[in-house]
Formats: C-alpha cells, sequence, structure tokens
C-alpha cells in the first residue's frame, strides 16, 4: 500500500473577498509540483462563495467537471441551454467535450453557497458536451457509500462521465465501520473528509483532510466520530 496524505492545512488557500476558496491541487496561482493531480483526478476545490456573487460565463474543454453543494444553492448557466440549481444532496456533472460556456452563481443574496468543484480528465477526447445532475437524500447514504458519480454506460445509479472512474459519498455514524472494494486493483482511491473523523487503512483522517491511497484491493473504514466521507476511485494512469 502507498499513501499521500494531504492535512487540511496544507491546502492551496485563495481569498478574493466573494470567494474563498482552498485547493487540493494545484490550481489558478496555487502551484505545488507534489501536487499536480493524483491519477485522474485533477481538482479538487473547496469553495464558498458569498451572496449574490458567482463565476461569470468562461469556458471549459475536455474534463469532467462535478460539483457537490454541501450548502445553500448554486445556480448554473450553459450554452447548451442548461438553467438548473444545485443543492445540498445534489451531485452535477458537465462533460466539457468539444467546449461549453457556463456559468456557476450563489442564487441567493443573503447566504454562502458553499460547494466542492472537481475536475476528472477523460478517457476520450472531444465527446459531445453533456449535463446532468442527480439527488442523493441523507437516508440514502447513511451508514454506507454509495456510488454518486460512474462510468457513462454503466448501471451503478451515479452521474455519469467520460472516464472509469466512480464517487461515493457516506454519512457515517461514530463507531461505524465499512470495506471499499476497487473496481480495478490498477487504481487508486482519493479520500476526502468532508466532516468529522475517520481511519482509513490505519490512517488517521480528520475534517477537510485528504489521503490518496494506491496498490490496495480494499479500503477498510472506520467512523471515529459522525462523519461525511468522499471516496473517488480513479485510473493512475
Amino acid at each position: 500500500m502507498k499513501t499521500v496524505l494531504h492535512k487540511a492545512n496544507t491546502r492551496g488557500h485563495a481569498n478574493h473577498g466573494w470567494l474563498d476558496s482552498y485547493h487540493s491541487f494545484s490550481f489558478a496561482a496555487y502551484y505545488d509540483p507534489a501536487r499536480i493531480h493524483f491519477g485522474a483526478l485533477r481538482v479538487l476545490n473547496d469553495d464558498t462563495v458569498a451572496g449574490g456573487m458567482g463565476f461569470g460565463a468562461h469556458p471549459h474543454d475536455n474534463m469532467e467537471i462535478i460539483s457537490i453543494p454541501t450548502s445553500g444553492d448554486l445556480e448554473h448557466k450553459d450554452n447548451m441551454g442548461t438553467q438548473q440549481v444545485i443543492r445540498q444532496g445534489d451531485v452535477q456533472v458537465m462533460s466539457a467535450g468539444t467546449g461549453v460556456q457556463h456559468s456557476e452563481k450563489n442564487k441567493n443574496d443573503d447566504k454562502d453557497v458553499k460547494f466542492f468543484q472537481i475536475w476528472v480528465f477523460p478517457n476520450q477526447k472531444n465527446v459531445e458536451p453533456r449535463y446532468d445532475q442527480k439527488n442523493f437524500s441523507d437516508a440514502d447514504k447513511h451508514n454506507k457509500l454509495l456510488t454518486v458519480v460512474s462510468p457513462v454506460g454503466t448501471k451503478d445509479g451515479g452521474v455519469q462521465i467520460n472516464q472509469n472512474a466512480w464517487f461515493s459519498l457516506g454519512k457515517l455514524d461514530k463507531g461505524f465501520a465499512a470495506s471499499y472494494q476497487l473496481k480495478d486493483k490498477a487504481d487508486g482511491v482519493y479520500a476526502f473528509v468532508i466532516e468529522g473523523d475517520v481511519t482509513i487503512n490505519g490512517e488517521k483522517l480528520n475534517r477537510r483532510d485528504g489521503l490518496g491511497i494506491t496498490d490496495v484491493s480494499e479500503l477498510k473504514i472506520n467512523a471515529d466520530s459522525d462523519a461525511e466521507l468522499l471516496l473517488m476511485e480513479v485510473p493512475m494512469q
């Protein structure tokens, strides 16, 4: 087993006033040559956007972009004609493919919106852009690792991306123990603790810590407190 530990307080940080963002991997002005990506996982940003503010229309191409809100309402618009609001419990994906323009804005003027934005390299370039969004209740995730992102064409129940990657979310009670079997032993898993404290394969993790794990076929997970956990299984090549 090989691991790379990213403690919460070692992340890149940029506070623009309207946007307060923590970067698990190199992004924008934050650059660390040891933290460019983890396999196909390129970006994991922990963003807070002030009331009424947001990202104006901007382009992306050849990237799978996943947004997971934890509080508030994030309004999405794109040049595919999509206009949606994503909220806590929703998981959204935009396959940028040949190119797409989109904007993201805090729909509310009186409270922040908090969300994770995650970028995954696709396994094929220049696909037709597409949008998908699904809601997963807390009950669905209670004391289990629920698949919320899965490859296009599979029937695993998540929003689908153009990569052999699986994301799982769990809301775990203190003392709960689970195992996660990797889909492919050549994959790696990047575990990110959204809330609480967990131990994974003997490594103790706290809120907003990230742990990349390779050369394993199984993860042993123990919730040391009530916890919320995101697992991202991705190809390493």
